[in-house]
């Protein structure tokens, strides 16, 4: 409940910026699906979503992941020990504010106008509350959607506690972005410990406090591997 409020709080203040880069990319026909030849709505819509998908979130998760300062801004949201829909939103505040601005500058090089920022920002949300979602579907059918989206299983392996499959599986609506730049893991839903092996007591990871606290920890990364 916190971090959705805290999400809330950061996203509505300055929600006018995605506005402003949006119209500033139309008035300037400015970003790559402007560039593009001519095309029909629907290729020019799926385009847009796919895109603004690696440059407003695949990107900028990858290189929280990387970046060891963003990393452990970022380490909030894996320190969750029972991953559901309530982990989509627990990110820390300043992570909110990092993603926002990831967000716009997706928006300003994609080229995308307002109404496709609204979709798309829509299917994030129903794609996070998925892809986090306590739920077992047919592994099978996890699988193939897996092929087109990110399924629950295929980014649920993401919140295994030990690299090398923490790092992997960025996606957040599309899993084209993983399986074309090589950070697609698999891994039997059934062995996933969710958690991070560098914070591993559940009680302390339950705590706003320490939470909030734990980006300015010190700690040596794990390189353990399973």
């Amino acid at each position: 409940m916190f971090f959705n409020l805290t999400l809330l709080l950061v996203n509505l203040p300055l929600a006018f910026l995605l506005l402003k880069s949006a119209d500033w990319t139309v008035a300037n026909n400015f970003g790559i699906i402007n560039w593009l030849p001519e095309m029909p709505l629907g290729i020019y819509v799926f385009l847009g979503l796919l895109f603004l998908d690696f440059f407003g979130a695949y990107l900028p998760h990858l290189i929280e992941h990387k970046i060891k300062p963003l990393w452990m801004i970022h380490l909030v949201h894996h320190t969750d020990h029972n991953v559901d829909t309530t982990t989509a939103n627990r990110h820390h505040p300043i992570e909110s504010v990092i993603r926002f601005f990831f967000t716009a500058f997706g928006v300003i090089i994609v080229g995308t106008p307002i109404g496709l920022v609204m979709l798309y920002q829509t299917l994030s949300v129903i794609a996070t509350q998925f892809s986090h979602a306590n739920i077992k579907l047919p592994k099978r059918v996890d699988k193939i959607l897996s092929y087109v989206i990110v399924s629950p299983n295929m980014h649920k392996v993401h919140h295994h506690y030990v690299l090398p499959y923490t790092d992997s599986n960025y996606g957040n609506i599309f899993s084209v972005w993983d399986r074309l730049f090589g950070t697609y893991m698999d891994l039997d839903p059934d062995k996933i410990i969710y958690g991070v092996d560098v914070f591993p007591d559940e009680k302390e990871n339950s705590s706003i406090i320490n939470l909030l606290k734990q980006p300015f920890q010190k700690y040596r990364r794990s390189t353990i591997k399973d």
